[in-house]
């Protein structure tokens, strides 16, 4: 019976076949991370929470004004035609120069917000950064100037 110590069966793979898979699993990754494009997931996630914050801001202002014979907030009604102004973050916020929708949106009593959504990029101590502006008609356009991917802004 004859011994050979130095015949091996290949069992393995070679160098190259395994720089080849690499570089195959690579670029389906790259192809996938771009078709999926997390930063603009996260963008059109922004989004949508800035279109539920507007719509809810301007159903609560009618709202508001169905209970109460038609008439819109006071700080609505003081601000100049078509100049659209940013919301209050809250009542212990400094409004100065903002529309301050505390008193008769989400003050004590009210039952419109629980309380005030601010956009979800906001760093602003005082602002919401949603912005809300009346037209001649006492037409109400509350609208989300930061938006990323699309414009925000509903006027009823």
């Amino acid at each position: 019976m004859k011994l050979n110590f130095f015949k091996s069966k290949r069992a393995g793979f070679t160098l190259i076949e395994v720089l080849i898979a690499i570089g195959l699993v690579a670029i389906l990754a790259g192809i996938v991370i771009i078709a999926v494009n997390p930063a603009r997931q996260f963008a059109l996630g922004r989004d949508t929470q800035r279109r539920s914050d507007v719509n809810a801001i301007l159903n609560a202002i009618y709202q508001y004004a169905t209970d109460n014979n038609g008439t819109l907030p006071a700080s609505i009604t003081a601000l100049a035609v078509d100049t659209p102004t940013e919301i209050c973050k809250s009542p212990v916020a400094t409004c100065t120069g903002l529309v301050d929708l505390h008193p008769t949106l989400v003050g004590a009593g009210q039952t419109y917000l629980i309380s005030m959504p601010v956009d979800p990029s906001s760093t602003d101590a005082n602002s919401t950064e949603y912005t809300v502006s009346r037209n001649t008609n006492n037409r109400i356009t509350v609208a989300a100037p930061m938006d990323e991917t699309s414009t925000i802004s509903i006027t009823r």
